[in-house]
């Protein structure tokens, strides 16, 4: 071992150490340099590279908004769209880490923006370590787009920059509000479509982040945000904006407590256009001026304003019920044809009233029409045969037609919002329930059952979900989803529904209805005329519940007129009839159904011609004060019979 370690120094020769100590003064003088080049550079430039290190901790990070997806109208009009604007945004921190530009910016916001230099100067005074301050919003694309070409002034200034946002806007105002609803700033749907399909409307934000470089420019990592599918909803826009027209003239010339039309395909149950006469403003609908006059508004507290926009809100189409009248009529006569209770030779006679186990309930004529056929009880509204009808149905089978027809369960209608109405069960049903239902009183609906069901009374019987969307298309145009008509049950035959048809035909033309005779048109329909709870205040709902053309039916209105003011009679179908026809005459051309004339084969033959009733003047069966022409209620003197058709809550009614 020593003799191997004595060889290896002798082998250390003077010219290694020499090549060593080379080495070492060579490395040492180059430390001493690296050293001299770092001193230099901390005493020459080091306010720099300390302001590069401090501004690589500079993290920024913002959030890439979504756009929320457009409502369009069948023909593609433009109900709901979010238009891209922008907010100018002031990092105060990074603009005074830059004082040399902070003059050219404080000019630039001037010059541009018109932000004078007191208020920037606030800010920075302030709020020095903020980096998000919003200093304007709403600014249009081409503001944005101007500003940005500029590339001197991008040079030159610090600390400001754009960032995206959307802003629902409605570009037809108060058109088609009750269907549509509106959103909150953060994309959240209240009402209508709007709330109904806010899952589908909105997408997913995305993100911007990163730091800045040396140049104070953002190195930058972009997630992209996916915008919100577009809903084409089955509305007409044109139909939409003339039955909104039409409540507003009604209600200028007569007036009411409230106006509401439904207008359907009865063929696929498509929404072509609902209105009440409770519309507003989907661009502020939170504002309550021009409903409301300024000194009403300034009185109310904040509770009764919240009340007052709930109520503005609420679509009373699918959300208020109330008794259909003479409108369900149809329906009680077409569940007794498909028993075969009645048939198309069946007669009956009306003597004025029906004794149901010693409570008188009236016919609209008391002094009877006397022998009718069954096509005619239904176009002269006999409540009388009616009542026959019903109890040969019995309890039993009118609450099961009932329920075929939809009545007391909501139809599920794609909108929020729907209520079920209110029905009589077969159990609970007394005689007079049964007799007073049968004609459409002491039972509530929606006006979306009652168009449902009606359409599949003329259509064949073929009951479809009634709906407001056809279809959901992504942001690239392609078809998510389309919403074909969905057959929900048969409710009666086809031949029933053309018997139906041929009588409600008939009733425009030659009976209670004939008001909403349009020239040229066939028209089939059926009116309403209902008293409402509480029964001695002898208040009115009328309505008419029609189709057209008669013998291929394209399209089903409904209109309810509440309490019809500045009129001889509330009670008074032809003021709905009357108003349905000035509607039809205006709608029919913009579906693309034109006239056709009368059609003479669903005229009756053999039966002698009905004719008005001059003894009601139009008026129907559901006045119930028995000391008034046309009551259809109990007489005095049967507590129990009366205490059986009070049953329903008078406050969930109209």
């Amino acid at each position: 071992m020593e003799k191997t370690v004595e060889k290896i120094i002798k082998k250390f020769t003077s010219r290694m150490q020499a090549r060593l100590l080379l080495v070492f003064c060579v490395i040492s003088l180059l430390m001493v340099g690296l050293m001299g080049r770092l001193v230099y550079i901390v005493q020459a430039d080091g306010d720099k590279y300390a302001k590069q290190v401090l501004s690589r901790e500079s993290y920024v990070s913002s959030v890439l908004p979504y756009k929320r997806g457009d409502i369009l109208d069948c023909n593609g009009t433009v109900l709901a769209h979010s238009e891209l604007q922008y907010r100018l945004i002031l990092d105060p921190m990074l603009l005074l880490e830059n004082e040399d530009r902070i003059t050219a910016t404080l000019k630039v916001l001037k010059e541009d923006f018109g932000i004078d230099n007191k208020t920037i100067n606030t800010i920075l005074k302030d709020k020095p370590k903020s980096q998000y301050v919003i200093l304007l919003k709403n600014l249009k694309y081409d503001v944005v787009q101007t500003f940005e070409k500029d590339n001197d002034k991008s040079s030159e200034i610090a600390g400001i920059w754009f960032e995206e946002e959307y802003v629902r806007t409605y570009p037809n105002n108060s058109l088609a509000s009750d269907v549509i609803g509106f959103s909150t700033t953060d994309n959240t749907g209240y009402y209508g479509i709007e709330e109904y399909y806010n899952d589908e409307l909105n997408g997913t934000n995305g993100r911007e982040y990163g730091y800045y470089d040396a140049d104070l420019n953002i190195d930058r990592t972009v997630k992209e945000a996916v915008n919100g599918n577009t809903v084409v909803s089955a509305i007409n826009a044109d139909v939409q904006r003339i039955i909104q027209k039409k409540i507003i003239e009604f209600n200028t010339e007569t007036g009411s407590k409230s106006t509401r039309i439904l207008v359907m395909n009865p063929n696929n149950g498509e929404i072509i256009a609902m209105a009440s006469d409770q519309e507003y403003n989907l661009n502020s609908p939170r504002s309550l001026e021009g409903i409301y006059t300024k000194a009403q508004i300034d009185s109310m507290t904040e509770e009764q304003k919240t009340l007052a926009l709930n109520t503005l809100w609420k679509n009373d189409v699918i959300s208020s019920i109330f008794e259909p009248g003479s409108t369900y009529k149809p329906m009680t006569i077409a569940g007794a044809l498909e028993e075969n209770l009645v048939s198309d030779s069946s007669t009956f006679y009306c003597d004025g009233s029906e004794d149901i186990n010693g409570s008188i309930i009236h016919c609209s004529n008391r002094a009877g029409h006397g022998e009718l056929t069954l096509g005619q009880a239904l176009m002269k509204s006999c409540n009388d045969a009616l009542m026959q009808i019903g109890a040969r149905e019995g309890n039993d089978i009118f609450s099961q037609y009932q329920k075929i027809f939809g009545m007391g369960q909501k139809t599920g209608i794609d909108l929020p919002g729907e209520e079920a109405g209110i029905i009589v069960s077969a159990d609970d049903m007394g005689p007079t329930d049964l007799a007073t239902n049968s004609f459409g009183q002491n039972f509530d609906v929606n006006m979306v059952q009652m168009a449902s069901a009606f359409s599949s009374v003329i259509n064949g019987g073929y009951y479809y979900q009634p709906h407001v969307i056809k279809k959901i298309v992504n942001d690239n145009g392609a078809t998510v989803k389309e919403f074909n008509k969905i057959l929900v049950r048969q409710t009666v035959s086809a031949q029933t529904s053309d018997l139906l048809k041929q009588y409600l035909y008939q009733t425009v033309e030659t009976g209670t209805a004939s008001g909403a005779k349009v020239e040229g048109y066939s028209i089939g329909g059926k009116t309403g005329t209902a008293q409402k709870l509480p029964r001695a205040d002898k208040t009115y709902l009328v309505s008419f519940l029609g189709f057209a053309p008669a013998d291929n039916p394209q399209m089903v209105i409904y209109v309810v007129i509440d309490e019809p003011q500045n009129v001889v009679k509330q009670a008074d179908s032809s003021i709905a009839t009357k108003f349905a026809s000035k509607i039809l005459n205006e709608i029919l051309p913009v579906l693309g159904i034109y006239p056709d004339g009368e059609i003479d084969y669903l005229l009756p033959t053999n039966a002698p011609t009905p004719t008005p009733d001059p003894s009601t003047g139009g008026k129907e069966e559901q006045n119930s004060n028995p000391n008034e022409s046309g009551d259809n209620q109990t007489a005095e003197g049967n507590t129990q019979e009366k205490t059986e058709s009070s049953d329903f809550n008078p406050d969930a009614l109209e």
